[in-house]
């Protein structure tokens, strides 16, 4: 009997995969799946909800999973799927919708932010974007989600929306999650605007550093990233923003402490210390990157990895929807 906790996680194949994705999201996967039952869902549903190109988007599904493999997830550990090809996803979605109270999705800062002065002309998927999150969570019956401190939020929907339909229904239907922060994760910000988290639908690229950027890409970026006019190299988030969140990337990197870089780079030019961070971000994604499109390349072998998470997950979630289905008497 499988005692291990389950753990559920995604990201949407909306524009290209950053390092704030890989830093914050895939590196922490990567080390919890020997320790975890893990599902890593390509939420594509979730990029419906915003203006997406069909052809690109379909590339970015394709891209993603065999990034997801190439950063170290191991197929044959967890279980790498598209969330479209769970229709179960939906149906669970719509039954939540009828235990989900207006007020609180009224609540959800997310669509307030993302909708802005347009909320009249915003789409419902948009609106009831946490439900089908909550979903997506509670399928699986997850544990753990481990998600950035902008999705906690989504997270505390997820476990009212169980608890109320576990009272309900009188009995424990889902399992209530528990919401993960790395804490040990810093936010990665904008090269452009410390202010801003960085971001793929960020309209300039030179705001991020994506995972398939080149050598050459890559050093244009940095070089061009946002700091100071004050001499010398310090860590102070508040005061310095721009440098700070530059630690911050290469603190992620390479593990060493923010203070502990500071003090290494306290007497170097910001160009410098640019210089420095451009490699190191070279040295740690760019292989992923190649291995990614080896493993594109390897159609048959990407097709099978594709094929199998998809039964492993289906099979979950047809035994859950089903249970559910009977409890409130539709099935």
């Amino acid at each position: 009997m499988n005692t291990k906790k389950r753990v559920f996680s995604g990201i949407q194949p909306t524009g290209k995969i950053t390092i704030g994705n890989y830093l914050g999201a895939i590196k922490n996967w990567v080390a919890m799946q020997d320790q975890y039952e893990c599902l890593f869902c390509i939420v594509d549903l979730h990029s419906l909800t915003s203006d997406f190109n069909p052809e690109e988007l379909q590339q970015n599904i394709k891209y993603n999973i065999a990034l997801y493999i190439a950063a170290g997830l191991d197929p044959d550990k967890v279980i790498i799927f598209q969330q479209s090809k769970i229709s179960e996803h939906l149906e669970l979605a719509w039954i939540l919708s009828c235990f989900t109270q207006m007020g609180w999705l009224n609540r959800m800062t997310q669509f307030k932010d993302k909708a802005g002065k347009n909320k009249e002309t915003a789409n419902l998927g948009l609106y009831s974007y946490p439900v089908l999150m909550a979903a997506d969570i509670l399928l699986y019956n997850a544990n753990i989600v481990p998600v950035g401190e902008d999705q906690k939020q989504h997270i505390e929907l997820a476990r009212d929306i169980a608890i109320s339909f576990n009272r309900k229904a009188n009995i424990e239907v889902f399992t209530v999650p528990d919401v993960l922060i790395n804490s040990k994760a810093k936010r990665i910000m904008s090269l452009k605007d410390a202010s801003n988290k960085m971001s793929k639908s960020d309209p300039s690229d030179l705001s991020r550093i994506n995972m398939s950027d080149d050598e050459d890409l890559i050093r244009k970026k940095i070089r061009k990233a946002k700091t100071d006019d004050i001499e010398g190299i310090s860590y102070d988030p508040e005061k310095r923003p721009e440098i700070s969140n530059l630690i911050d990337i290469y603190s992620c990197f390479t593990g060493i402490d923010a203070n502990e870089a500071t003090n290494n780079f306290k007497s170097s030019k910001n160009s410098e210390f640019k210089e420095y961070l451009a490699n190191i971000i070279i040295k740690n994604i760019c292989p992923i990157h190649k291995e990614a499109i080896k493993i594109l390349e390897d159609k048959k072998y990407l097709e099978q990895i594709i094929k199998d998470g998809i039964i492993r997950a289906k099979a979950i979630a047809e035994k859950n929807i089903s249970k559910v289905k009977q409890i409130i008497g539709i099935n």
